[in-house]
């Protein structure tokens, strides 16, 4: 069984190296990318992943909105929420 993947960051750096590491598993494959919230969510409906892997912190439309509004459009698929926070 493939589990199929869609990667929404804003960073191509950070998806380069999450498509490098999940497909590294030959039972994944990132199906799709994208750069912005938005674009998030119409690929999201277009590919019908089983998995989204997304940050939070995106341009035009943040992760959780995002998310929420994938969760309401695709039902099955699963969305992981990433975030990165530092502190000084």
């Amino acid at each position: 069984m493939t589990i199929s993947v869609l990667l929404a960051d804003d960073h191509a750096i950070v998806r380069d190296g999450l498509k490098l590491l999940l497909e590294s598993r030959p039972e994944i494959r990132v199906i799709g990318e994208a750069t912005n919230g938005r674009d998030a969510v119409k690929q999201a409906a277009r590919l019908r992943p089983d998995i989204v892997i997304m940050d939070i912190a995106m341009p035009e439309l943040n992760g959780i909105e995002a998310a929420s509004q994938i969760r309401e459009k695709c039902r099955s698929s699963k969305v992981i929420l990433l975030t990165m926070h530092s502190s000084t």
